[in-house]
């Protein structure tokens, strides 16, 4: 019987600064694919005609015929609506602690897979603790952090896992951000929510004693903590913590393959790159002025209003420029350490010596358009591998869902790498 939904795809949230970004990737990736139907959704018909023109005139690409859905988050039956005329919701609208949630609703009742950019470890996990057995009921995939936050790291370290010839305990991982002329910028929600994050991030105490009640067995070998600069020798570069939704994912990730395959907990510990020590001390300084300032609702809202001069013109509401997208990228470097041979045993009592390294994971990429790359090959893995994923639905991360996909290989042809370097 001939599935009744019209659309393989639905990009939600197509006005948006990355939804934008999101339908030229879409518009790429079916030709590629061939035979793909896809339609844009939104509130606003005149906001996503134009939408489409001008993916039209970047791409190349006839799609300014392609399907409109009238849908808004404060309208649960249009969320409803549009999940229920296609397979994959792709969405872009956040931040998600606002209006993810009525959309993972919506797509479970409608029967829609959903894939999300967030980077939101608050709103990432309530999804899994209130929604995971509703997807699974309803044979939905939902699956969160499909972008920047968390693709590269998540899949990186499943990569690493796979790679690594022994077995792997721990992963360090170094991001470097390279601006062009007129430095780096980002997009203002990517800012609202990591502002929203620090302000409640004593909620996710009680969601993770709700989701996770039992511990998951520690390493004899812990990963040294790092609170302060620091120089890494093998990069030439300052170090300092990278307070990013990439930890929390990889450790849902790292308790999925505990739990369902009985494989030992991969600890992961991310850190953010600068070549300049007065940048490093500078990043110091701004992370204790915004943590206080996103504590308080006052100062909260003063930090909202004007990110561009806290955060130097990293962050601004119209997003970066053009040459800004175009000449900005960034890199991953997981470092792994382990043991040379397998262990015997699932706990982590026995003292082995750390003997192996391997550098696991590199990745070039526009900053912009990473998280399109990422989004729209997840969702191609949701439509075409369904024998690859796990058989059941659910609220996943990516590591979860995509490890024993294709995934790697589809974002090593659009410029998302994943490459080895034995040490």
């Amino acid at each position: 019987m001939a599935d009744p939904r019209p659309y393989d795809l639905v990009v939600f949230g197509a006005t948006g600064f990355t939804g934008q970004f999101v339908v030229d990737e879409v518009a790429k990736v079916a030709e590629e694919e061939g035979g793909l139907s896809w339609a844009v959704a939104g509130r606003n018909m005149e906001k996503l005609q134009t939408v489409l023109v001008q993916s039209s005139e970047r791409t190349g690409k006839k799609v300014e015929d392609k399907p409109i859905i009238i849908a808004d988050v404060s309208s649960y039956q249009s969320l409803l609506d549009m999940s229920q005329q296609t397979k994959v919701v792709l969405n872009c609208v956040g931040p998600y602690r606002f209006h993810g949630e009525q959309v993972v609703k919506a797509c479970i009742e409608g029967g829609a897979n959903c894939v999300d950019i967030s980077g939101e470890p608050q709103f990432l996990e309530k999804v899994q603790l209130l929604y995971s057995a509703k997807a699974k009921e309803a044979n939905v995939y939902v699956v969160g952090s499909c972008g920047f936050d968390s693709i590269p790291v998540d899949m990186g370290v499943h990569f690493t896992r796979k790679n690594f010839k022994g077995d792997l305990n721990s992963v360090e991982g170094y991001l470097t951000l390279k601006g062009g002329e007129d430095g780096i910028a980002f997009n203002y929600a990517t800012f609202e929510s990591a502002v929203y994050g620090f302000a409640y991030a004593s909620e996710l105490a009680n969601i993770r004693k709700s989701l996770f009640p039992d511990p998951m067995p520690r390493s004899a070998h812990r990963v040294p903590k790092r609170y302060f600069p620091f120089y890494k020798e093998d990069l030439k570069k300052w170090c300092l913590p990278f307070p990013s939704s990439d930890r929390s994912v990889v450790a849902r990730s790292q308790r999925y393959f505990y739990d369902k395959q009985r494989q030992r907990p991969v600890q992961f510990v991310p850190y953010i790159c600068e070549a300049s020590l007065f940048r490093t001390i500078c990043y110091v300084l701004f992370s204790i002025i915004f943590a206080i300032m996103s504590y308080f609702s006052v100062t909260r809202s003063v930090l909202l209003k004007f990110p561009q001069i806290f955060t130097a013109g990293m962050f601004k509401k119209d997003g970066p420029s053009l040459k800004q997208i175009k000449e900005s990228s960034f890199s991953w470097t997981l470092f792994g350490s382990g043991y040379s041979e397998p262990l015997q045993t699932l706990m982590f009592s026995i003292r082995k010596s750390l003997i192996r390294q391997l550098q696991s994971l590199s990745v070039d990429q526009r900053l912009a358009m990473s998280p399109p790359i990422c989004m729209v090959q997840s969702a191609m893995v949701l439509l075409k591998e369904k024998e690859r994923i796990p058989k059941e639905g659910g609220v996943y991360t990516p590591a979860a869902v995509f490890g024993d996909s294709s995934l790697v290989k589809r974002l090593d042809k659009h410029e998302v790498t994943f490459q080895v370097h034995e040490q």
